[in-house]
């Protein structure tokens, strides 16, 4: 059975992203593919239950593409999809606002 999707847009989003690990994970994918350990140590101060868990959630939800290398150690890669890609421009946005925010109040 398919998960009811919120009416509102802004909420949608919000489910799809409103956390603070997805969108740091979102920025760095957006540099292109990286295994786990990539993400573990650029996204800062996550577990990794915690990655784990916010990776397979955005692969569920169509945002990302995992591939496991059949190697001794595993090796696994993760890549935005075109619709995780489609999500640049609202990080595009962020940045944008976070850094006029900065100076303003740096100022």
């Amino acid at each position: 059975m398919a998960k009811e999707l919120p009416a509102c847009p802004v909420e949608m989003t919000l489910q799809l992203i409103g956390n603070r690990w997805k969108v740091l994970i979102i920025r760095d994918l957006l540099e292109g593919t990286k295994r786990f350990g990539e993400l573990k140590k650029s996204v800062g101060l996550i577990t990794q239950k915690v990655l784990t868990q916010n990776l397979r959630e955005m692969e569920e939800s169509g945002l990302l593409t995992r591939k496991v290398y059949a190697e001794v150690p595993p090796r696994v890669d993760y890549t935005l999809t075109e619709l995780g890609y489609s999500l640049k421009p609202i990080l595009d946005s962020m940045i944008e606002w976070g850094t006029s925010y900065k100076n303003t109040i740096s100022t």
